[in-house]
């Protein structure tokens, strides 16, 4: 049984491993930039070169931070899903939220060959496809909490979060199969993920999303505990089942929806991620488990980052396929080592 003293040690030791991580991921990359001037520009003293100070104020520092983001939000809000469902196969994208995002995206770049020259580069800029990513998130999770308000049965909720899923998976196939290849091309690669080429002001907005879901859910951590017992006792102990259930939608859905919208569908991390930190403390409390789950994700994302860039290398590898190659091998690892899952 470990104390709360104990579990304070390993925040720490989290929290540390985590601004070394930070470091790295902004020192490097295909060009090579020295610590002692990377804690030069963050201690507010500038870079000795102005190529140097640029790729770490205008690149690299909004991409660590979107990293940071996506990897804590999405572990947040795979161990929301995984506690209301009791499933541990759920995830993040478990109501269809990444299927309507992918729907608002292919919809945009299919009905952007319809216009051309000015209208046509307008539409498929950066700000666009966050809009239609965002508006498809937003039209499946009006349609998943309308089904909340009818439907008692937290099950029910998640089949039909699945067949929302699956019908804009299938729409989405019909559209690409109308498609040329340019299109075709610039949909996968926004499917492959990408921490990169965020401003400042997407990082405000992102992070204003994080914000409101972990604001929610740690304000839910109570209901989460009374949930892991059942929903019979959950309600002999005064929870409001149709209230919870709505509230940790709603922050799942800020979160997955806002993360999908800026940096595209990411995998494993919201499933896997919550599996790991079980494994590890051995408990259920939420108390423990939501700071836990938000420094491993954000760890694990910016460690999947920095491998991503190859460094002293132009290229960087798509973000969604370093997630599963480094994490799924160590998931299944433990896991055959435990011989059980603790959920």
């Amino acid at each position: 049984m470990q104390t709360s003293q104990t579990y304070r040690i390993h925040f720490g030791v989290l929290f540390l491993m985590l601004i070394a991580a930070f470091l790295v991921n902004l020192s490097i990359g295909s060009v090579s930039i020295p610590l002692k001037e990377v804690f030069s520009v963050l201690i507010g003293n500038g870079s000795s070169k102005e190529t140097w100070q640029y790729i770490l104020m205008d690149y690299r520092f909004p991409k660590a931070i979107t990293a940071m983001l996506a990897g804590g939000g999405l572990a947040i809000s795979g161990l929301l899903m995984q506690t209301l469902f009791r499933n541990p196969l759920a995830g993040p994208f478990v109501l269809g939220l990444s299927s309507g995002a992918s729907l608002g995206v292919a919809i945009l770049i299919l009905g952007a060959s319809a216009f051309g020259g000015f209208f046509g580069t307008m539409l498929l800029s950066q700000w666009s496809l966050v809009i239609a990513s965002a508006m498809g998130s937003f039209l499946v999770l009006l349609a998943v909490l309308a089904v909340t308000f009818r439907i008692k049965d937290t099950m029910a909720i998640l089949i039909i979060g699945l067949m929302f899923g699956s019908v804009t998976t299938a729409i989405v196939s019909v559209l690409s199969y109308f498609s040329n290849s340019e299109q075709l091309q610039q949909y996968i690669f926004w499917s492959f993920g990408s921490l990169g080429n965020q401003s400042w002001q997407g990082v405000l907005i992102l992070g204003i999303c994080f914000l409101a879901g972990l604001t929610l859910s740690v304000f839910s951590s109570k209901s989460l505990n009374a949930l892991l017992l059942g929903e019979n006792y959950a309600k002999s102990m005064g929870l409001h089942i149709k209230k919870t259930t709505f509230i940790l939608i709603l922050a799942t859905s800020i979160l997955a929806g806002g993360i999908t919208a800026f940096v595209g569908p990411i995998a494993f991390v919201g499933l896997a991620v919550p599996h790991l930190v079980r494994q590890f403390y051995k408990t259920s409390n939420h108390l423990v488990l939501l700071p836990a789950v938000l420094l491993f994700g954000s760890l694990l994302m910016l460690i999947c980052d920095t491998v991503a860039q190859l460094p002293f290398s132009e290229f960087t590898l798509p973000i969604n396929a370093i997630t599963s190659l480094i994490g799924a091998p160590v998931v299944i690892w433990l896991l055959v080592r435990k011989r059980k899952l603790f959920f």
